[in-house]
Order: structure tokens, then C-alpha cells, then sequence
């Protein structure tokens, strides 16, 4: 079973500040990165009903060099919860009686229910309005995903499979996802955290993932090396974590054609067979076939 919650607190504590940028710039531009401290979380355990509840991240920084506590929760649940924006306040109030400075909090909903979450949380008479508390809300399933498609940031690629798309939008989700990490400068260990968390949420079976893996390079072969490299270290890390289930030989009715024409112009710039078996899924003898051929 998938654990979201660690999921996201490992994207978001890595990504922290490209994840503010992309979602809430004019926040970035008051918050001091050089000052940010990730704390325990926090468990309350006074809640109304005797529930207990977490905040999932909890952040010391500053706004314009003023002491700040930032609170990041996540919301996967898919039910309507009315209490919620209660629960919000209640986190912010305890964390200002404890800290005894400004609270920014954020709610992150990954569900893809229709309708709006609320952002704030208020109580008033007819003669007085007495308190109106507000934080931010991220609704993941309502962004566009073509908003974020062209975007250099690493929690636009992880988060592209979470947004709200159609199936006929696989390819290009699949393909955009591939082309920010080719523009992205990051180490072996973030890639394969943005890769983790994009396949976690795009739902398709190894089959499936297979055949668009080759539909994305065969369409396009101007950049069919460097995908090939992306592609074959995500091959290896699903054998790794168990997410690969056996090596598929290449017998996709109607496509087999089509790899091995990407396996002729992979064979033409110099690629080793190994790695062209690793990418295509085509078994090593039809390669040295085909290597054969056009050599000959």
C-alpha cells in the first residue's frame, strides 16, 4: 500500500523551495531560504471528538527577516471532511500559543473530488464578525497540467501525473515528464524521487508503460538518445523496487515494427546492444539481427 503522506513530506522536504516557487511565488519572494528548518511534526491530541490529528510539515523560517512558522498539511482522503477548516485553525492557534510567532499555513488536497475545498474558518454574531482565520489550499487533481508542461521545476514533473487529465492526454503527460527531467541539472537521488512519485500517480501497468515508452521515442527521434538513457535508469530502478514485473520481449501486437525501427536508428548512432534491449524490450537476438542487416 502506498504511503502517501511519506511520499509527498520526502518531495516537499527535498523541493521545498522550487515548490513554493511553483505554487505560491509571492510567498517566495518573503520567505528566506537560507533559513529553513524542517521540525518534528506535531500531534495534537485534543481535538474535537477526542480526535488526534498531524501536521505533516512543519517549517522555521522568516518573512522578510520576521521569526515565521510555516504549516504544510496533506490531505489525501477523498471523502468531504466539514470539520476540516476547524481543524486548520485549531493546528495555526496551538502553533502561535507554542512559537509565539506568525503561523502561514497551506492544506495540499490530492483527492480529484469536484468540489472546492474551503479556505478559511470564521465565527460571527449579526452584531460582530469576531474572527476570520484563512490559509492557502493546493488542490493538485484542479491544476492544468499544460500550465506546468514547458516548467523547469522538478514539482511540476513529479506532480504532472497527479493533475487533472484525460487518458488521451497520456503521451503528452509521459513525454513532457520526460523532457523537464532532460532539462533539469539534478543527481541520480532526486531523479529517482521525481520518478517514483510521478509513476506512483500515473496508474499504468507495466505493459502500458512499455508501449508509451516506445511511442515517446519513436515520435521523436531527434531526442530518442537521451529519453533512451532516462528511460533505461527508470527500468532499473522498477527492477530494483519490485515495480517491473519480468522483462517484456517486445511482442506488443501491431508495435513490434515500430521498436525495431527505433532500434535500427539507436544501432546507427552507436548504442550498445544491451542498453537497446534494456530500452526497447526487444530480446537481444532480434537486435544483433537487425545489426546485422543494416551493417551488411
Amino acid at each position: 500500500m502506498v504511503d502517501h503522506d511519506r511520499l509527498y513530506k520526502e518531495l516537499l522536504q527535498t523541493f521545498f523551495k522550487e515548490f513554493v516557487e511553483l505554487f505560491f511565488p509571492q510567498v517566495s519572494q518573503w520567505l528566506d531560504f537560507n533559513h529553513i528548518v524542517f521540525l518534528s511534526e506535531e500531534i495534537f491530541t485534543d481535538l474535537k471528538g477526542g480526535k488526534r490529528g498531524r501536521v505533516d510539515l512543519l517549517i522555521e523560517t522568516k518573512l522578510k527577516g520576521e521569526n515565521a512558522i510555516l504549516i504544510v498539511h496533506l490531505e489525501p482522503q477523498s471523502y468531504y471532511e466539514k470539520d476540516f477548516a476547524e481543524r486548520m485553525f485549531l493546528y495555526a492557534s496551538r502553533l502561535y500559543e507554542k512559537y509565539r510567532c506568525k503561523v502561514l499555513p497551506i492544506a495540499i488536497f490530492s483527492h480529484s473530488r469536484k468540489t472546492k475545498e474551503p479556505n478559511e474558518f470564521f465565527w460571527k454574531f449579526p452584531f460582530l464578525d469576531v474572527m476570520r482565520f484563512h490559509y492557502y489550499v493546493l488542490e493538485i487533481k484542479h491544476q492544468n497540467w499544460r500550465d506546468f508542461i514547458h516548467s523547469d521545476n522538478p514539482v511540476a514533473a513529479a506532480l504532472l501525473s497527479s493533475m487533472g487529465y484525460n487518458k488521451k492526454d497520456r503521451y503528452e503527460i509521459q513525454l513532457g515528464f520526460i523532457r523537464i527531467l532532460l532539462r533539469l541539472k539534478i543527481d541520480p537521488a532526486q531523479m529517482e524521487l521525481l520518478t517514483v512519485v510521478f509513476e506512483t500517480y500515473f496508474n499504468l501497468t507495466p505493459k502500458e508503460r512499455f508501449k508509451l515508452e516506445g511511442e515517446v521515442m519513436k515520435r521523436n527521434p531527434q531526442e530518442e538518445g537521451e529519453m533512451m538513457e532516462i528511460i533505461s535508469r527508470w527500468r532499473k530502478m522498477g527492477r530494483e523496487e519490485g515495480k517491473v514485473e519480468g522483462k517484456l520481449e517486445g511482442k506488443l501486437e501491431g508495435k513490434l515494427e515500430g521498436l525495431e525501427e527505433v532500434a535500427a536508428r539507436l544501432l546507427d548512432k552507436g548504442y550498445p546492444v544491451e542498453l537497446i534491449t534494456e530500452v526497447t524490450g526487444l530480446p537481444a537476438p532480434s537486435i544483433q539481427k537487425l545489426q546485422e542487416a543494416t551493417s551488411s
